[in-house]
């Protein structure tokens, strides 16, 4: 048997040594991916737990109501010979409306002046018939029945200048009728009398609508557990009450609570209110329906979550907190209520945590997370804040 030569037995080592290396390799390659395997990776969104003063709000929903609405109405028959306005035109208190032909009212006016001129100038002669009278019946050449007489003469054209004084008075009153302005501030509705008509003071149609929109009133109603808290608060200042449109997103403007109500109604288990809103935009409008949020307080330095992050089981509210090592922990926590898409927490969370607002239905208590950004969030409606106020 020959000598192996040393080249020959370098090579096979080194063959050996590859052969071992790729299958050390090989191996933990595979170990590696059965690690991952059994270790899934979840995608999520964070969110982080701030400090907030959060106002607390009980919600109720109601229609607006004009704060004046006055239906024009002719005070005297005659026939429409002008309109001053355009329907949906802003008018002043005492900006011309209609005018009724006033010559009817113009001639009886200057007939009931000229009889009391009449009568005035009778009374005059009747007066110093009296008086004549008064100084003959001494002598004999009157007698006491003719200065009786005259005397019941005066007083009856006394009695005719009043009346003509009173015909005068109902004359003018009835000339400046036939001058319909508007009554206060406000917006006219459809004209319900054309030019050239004929109104009457019996018929029941109305000329036009006059709707005072600025300020305006909103008329709601609340459970009627609310009613102590917010007597109370009311005694204190006005409370705040934002008006939202129907959809309960959009906010429309904020007033005041003017009324509360002197009882609950007992069908309903609700109470009444009024709110007085500015309006200076005119984003509301009367007989719009409105949802009312009406604040009762503000909860001073609240630990707040995106309501997102909140989930519910068996044993009530939890969270899942996000751990350094990308691990999450399922975390009890007690919850006392929700406004604008943010939860309150009394219990369980630690201001400046970062819990899981997104992909939460797929994780455990120590699972591994990926943390994506967040999605696009629709407009959620967010619910009234439980809880007492102060």
């Amino acid at each position: 048997m020959g000598r192996v030569k040393p080249s020959t037995i370098v090579v096979v080592i080194l063959v050996l040594a590859v052969a071992a290396g790729g299958y050390f390799i090989l191996d933990n390659l595979g170990k590696g991916k059965t690690r991952t395997a059994s270790v899934p990776v979840i995608p999520v969104s964070t969110g982080i737990v701030e400090q907030k003063d959060m106002p607390v709000y009980v919600h109720g929903i109601g229609t607006v109501q004009a704060f004046k609405n006055v239906a024009i109405k002719t005070r005297v028959d005659g026939q429409i010979v002008k309109i001053a306005f355009e329907e949906g035109q802003d008018v002043k208190k005492g900006d011309p409306l209609f005018q009724i032909d006033p010559r009817p009212f113009q001639a009886l006016l200057e007939q009931a002046q000229a009889a009391k001129q009449r009568d005035e100038a009778q009374l005059i002669g009747a007066k110093l018939d009296l008086e004549r009278y008064g100084k003959l019946i001494g002598s004999g050449f009157q007698s006491r029945q003719s200065v009786d007489q005259q005397q019941a003469t005066v007083d009856a054209l006394k009695g005719s200048i009043a009346a003509d004084q009173a015909q005068i008075d109902t004359a003018q009153l009835n000339l400046t009728y036939s001058d319909i302005r508007a009554p206060i501030d406000g917006r006219t509705g459809q004209r319900l009398v054309d030019l050239g008509n004929l109104v009457q003071v019996t018929q029941a149609t109305n000329l036009v609508t006059i709707t005072q929109i600025k300020p305006i009133f909103v008329n709601f109603t609340v459970p009627q557990d609310a009613t102590d808290v917010i007597r109370r608060n009311q005694q204190e200042a006005a409370l705040s009450v934002i008006a939202y449109a129907a959809d309960d997103k959009t906010a429309l403007a904020e007033g005041k609570v003017s009324l509360i109500d002197n009882l609950i109604d007992p069908t309903t288990g609700t109470l009444r209110l009024k709110a007085t809103f500015e309006n200076a935009d005119e984003r509301l409008w009367p007989g719009q329906f409105v949802n009312a949020r009406l604040q009762l307080s503000v909860r001073k330095k609240a630990v707040t979550v995106p309501q997102r992050a909140v989930m519910q089981g068996a044993t009530g509210y939890y969270a899942f907190v996000v751990k350094p090592d990308n691990t999450v922990e399922r975390r009890d926590i007690t919850v006392s209520g929700t406004q604008d898409d943010l939860a309150v927490v009394d219990k369980g969370l630690q201001i400046g945590e970062v819990i899981v607002t997104e992909g939460q239905y797929r994780l455990a208590n120590g699972a591994h997370i990926r943390i994506d950004a967040p999605k696009p969030q629709a407009e959620t409606i967010p619910p009234a804040v439980s809880g007492k106020a102060g």
